[in-house]
């Protein structure tokens, strides 16, 4: 069997956990992993068995044999890596946040329209099984009527460049807002009536801790927050008139618990097997592929576009600005 090969731009912890979840799949190949120096690339490529190692991303972008580059750089420079990608017509899949900001990610897509490149966004959630399974549980009415969802994402990682640098995008909302943004969208969809937000600002002018209340029609809200300075328990709640279903970890869901009007468990539905879940994003991604799509089914570009323009808007909002705003 010929297995579907995959490059990764970057070596940090992303990238790490993507060769991971690839080297227990039986159909992918690690083929290839850049790095901007050859020593890194050649250490990533000897801890994950990798085929080649590349001293620079223009190497790997050039090889034929690359059907698709996984991008694990930090946001601040995905919107260059994916044009390098486009330039050498390779497919990518590219790590969340999609972009720095909205026209950047306006111009990708724009592109790859023009040029039919494929290209999607590596929100993870949005492709897991379960997340699905939740959505289809909400849809059943097995806790009535959704109005409310609440939903947080936060870890301690403030001490991270990448975390409080303007240069490198930084910040809590496109690090972990972007989680329970998307958490929400895939309850409740797009129908936003109006925001109100705060935000906690660092010494360099990112946000280290955010709140988002999304109002949406027929009475229904999202009540969001994610922080770079403390942990969070990571719960999304969807509460209906008949019930409530309890999502462990929106980050990576773990289980989604249903949960009765007299607070009485019905059913706690786990997560099915996985190799870390990183695996289904590139399943889809290679599905799109080989039927001639330039998009995904569970993160189409219109999705992309339109959560990295509330993230715009709420960074407008709080003053959070970037050299390419």
């Amino acid at each position: 069997m010929t297995k579907f090969k995959l490059g990764i731009l970057g070596t940090g912890w992303i990238a790490d956990q993507m060769a991971k979840t690839v080297n227990g799949t039986a159909d992918i190949e690690l083929y290839a992993v850049a790095s901007r120096k050859i020593e890194t690339a050649e250490a990533f490529q000897k801890t994950h068995n990798a085929t080649k190692a590349y001293g620079s991303y223009e190497e790997l972008v050039s090889d034929p044999e690359v059907q698709l580059v996984y991008i694990a750089t930090p946001h601040s420079h995905h919107y260059e890596n994916v044009m390098l990608c486009l330039d050498h017509k390779k497919p990518v899949l590219c790590e969340k946040a999609f972009t720095a900001t909205a026209w950047q990610a306006e111009e990708i897509i724009e592109r790859t329209h023009r040029e039919n490149i494929f290209v999607t966004e590596a929100i993870w959630t949005r492709y897991m099984p379960l997340s699905k399974t939740i959505k289809e549980t909400v849809d059943s009415g097995i806790i009535g009527t959704p109005k409310m969802v609440s939903a947080n994402l936060c870890y301690p990682n403030i001490d991270k460049p990448r975390m409080y640098l303007p240069e490198l995008a930084g910040g809590a909302l496109l690090d972990l807002g972007v989680y329970v943004l998307n958490f929400a969208a895939m309850i409740f969809g797009t129908d936003i009536q109006s925001t109100t937000s705060s935000c906690m600002l660092t010494d360099t002018g990112v946000d280290s801790q955010n709140s988002i209340v999304l109002h949406y029609s027929d009475d229904r809200m999202a009540v969001l927050f994610s922080s770079n300075l403390v942990k969070s328990d990571r719960q999304g709640i969807i509460s209906g008139d008949k019930g409530h279903i309890i999502v462990e970890n929106i980050n990576n869901p773990e289980s989604m618990t249903i949960v009765d009007n007299d607070y009485q468990v019905i059913k706690k539905i786990p997560c099915p097997k996985k190799v870390t879940g990183y695996e289904y994003q590139v399943y889809s991604s290679i599905a799109a592929i080989n039927a001639g799509k330039i998009e995904c089914d569970e993160m189409p570009h219109a999705e992309t576009l339109r959560i990295m323009h509330q993230m715009d808007e709420l960074r407008k909002e709080w003053g959070v600005k970037y050299p390419w705003d």
